[in-house]
This record gives structure tokens, C-alpha cells and sequence, in this order.
């Protein structure tokens, strides 16, 4: 199929991901004639201090024990590895999301229990965590995330075993990345699975790149993200199913087609 005929050819894509996180969704994008531009709104650091490892060995050797995100899975099972080689998962976990499944695998967990949905709704939704009262509930996780799932969690009656194995910070964005953007040709369109990330970038945009980010459509994982884009000042905003890449690309393709044929 010649460039000009696939459906993103006359399209830009921003990721916000992590640093270091953006080869699987820019590859994908470039497969579908899109152009890639990595702008990270977050760095992520393992914790590592004493405190956490404690936490940690608390978490895993709670009766049902939850991974929130890759990240988590990935420093959690390093973290163990490093500290606490001879404690194992007592029972199949849970991820939030097929990402995060895989990234516990990857670094050597068990095979987890997904939700049909990518969100804490649906994990929540689980038979197995409908009645958690009186038990104990390993949450590995990053300080300031999924604190809907924890509060579900609580007022069910759960008791919380909560590691915070990473923490978020504010990637540092350069005149690079400014230029990049500014520079992008044809329609833009940003993948959006954070509201913290989000609010990094439009931090450390100058004006003309932050307005150049407005103009793009938001392809958001969540209606929640939705809410936020459409505050944040875009004016076109397109919902995936999920955050991942196929996900928020097959969003963009139909979003491209939609206006199309108008």
C-alpha cells in the first residue's frame, strides 16, 4: 500500500508517555503512515528505600494482591528480586489492564486475573473483589494513583496493604521537543492516558507549542480523561476502549474517517 493511502498518512501523533516509553505507540503510528513525535509529560523512579521494601513484602503476602500499572509490576518484581528473593505471590494476582498482566510476566510474576476493562470500575467489578471484607488487600502502585480503586476497596471493608514502588515526576521537556512540535505538519492528534502527564506538558509548553498541542484532537482512554481534555481547551476529543496503542490508534483511524466524510 503506498504511504498516501494509509489512514493516518496525513496525520501527526504526540505520545505523552513516560520517558523511555514511547517506541510501541510511534512505531504502530508510523505503521499506519502517521508521523511520531515523543513528547513525555512523566519520568518514572523506583523507590527504593527501606520503608518500601517493607511495604512491598506487606503487599505480596496479602491474600489478594493487586498490580495497578506496568510500571508497578515492573519495579515490584525487581524490588522483590533485589530484597526479597525467596518471597513469592501467595495467590494469582490482579492487573489492572493486559498491559500490566504482561509486564508482570515479563518480569517474572504469575499470570493475573484482568478485568474486561482497563479501568478500576471494572476491576472492582470482579467477582473476586465484591466481598473483600475483614481481608487483606496487597495494592502495589506509585503514591497519588488509582485512589478510586483503594477507596472502593476500603469501603467494602478491605484491609490495605499499600506499596508505592514508584514515583512520577516531571520529565524535562526541551527546545526539541518545542521545535518538534511546531514543526509537524498535517493533522495532530495526542494520546492521552494521564491527566498528570497532560498537565506536565501544557506546564512546559511556551505558548505557541501549547496552543499548536490544543489544536490536535485528544484520543483519551477513559470518559473521565475525556472530562479533562475538554477543559484543558481541546476542542476535538475521541474515546478509545482502551490505553493501549492498538486501542487509541484504532480510535484515531475512526475519528480520521468520521471527519472524512464529512
Amino acid at each position: 500500500m503506498p504511504p498516501s493511502a494509509l489512514p493516518l498518512s496525513n496525520w501527526f501523533v504526540l505520545s505523552l508517555r513516560p520517558v523511555g516509553q514511547h517506541r510501541r505507540l510511534l512505531q504502530a503510528a508510523r505503521r499506519l503512515g502517521a508521523a511520531g513525535i515523543a513528547l513525555p509529560g512523566l519520568r518514572l523512579a523506583a523507590r527504593e528505600d527501606t520503608p518500601t521494601r517493607a511495604a512491598l513484602d506487606s503487599a505480596l503476602s496479602a491474600e489478594l494482591v493487586i498490580f495497578t500499572s506496568p510500571p508497578a509490576a515492573r519495579f515490584a518484581m525487581r524490588l522483590r528480586t533485589e530484597a526479597n528473593a525467596r518471597r513469592h505471590l501467595t495467590s494469582r494476582p490482579f492487573a489492572l489492564g493486559a498491559a500490566t498482566a504482561a509486564a508482570l510476566r515479563r518480569a517474572g510474576g504469575a499470570d493475573a486475573v484482568l478485568p474486561a476493562r482497563a479501568d478500576s470500575e471494572a476491576l472492582l467489578d470482579l467477582p473476586e473483589l465484591r466481598v473483600v471484607a475483614g481481608r487483606r488487600v496487597g495494592l502495589v502502585t506509585a503514591p497519588g494513583g488509582r485512589g478510586l480503586l483503594a477507596a472502593g476497596l476500603r469501603e467494602r471493608g478491605a484491609r490495605l496493604a499499600i506499596a508505592e514502588v514508584y514515583e512520577r515526576r516531571p520529565a524535562r521537556l526541551t527546545a526539541r521537543h518545542h521545535r518538534a512540535l511546531l514543526a509537524a505538519r498535517g493533522d495532530g492528534a495526542v494520546c492521552l492516558t494521564s491527566a498528570e502527564a497532560l498537565a506536565n506538558v501544557l506546564a512546559a509548553l511556551p505558548e505557541a507549542a501549547r496552543a499548536r498541542l490544543l489544536g490536535c484532537v485528544a484520543v483519551v482512554s477513559s470518559a473521565r480523561l475525556a472530562k479533562i481534555a475538554a477543559a484543558a481547551g481541546f476542542a476535538s476529543v475521541a474515546l478509545a476502549a482502551a490505553p493501549t496503542p492498538r486501542a487509541l490508534l484504532d480510535a484515531l483511524v475512526l475519528h480520521a474517517r468520521r471527519r472524512g466524510f464529512r
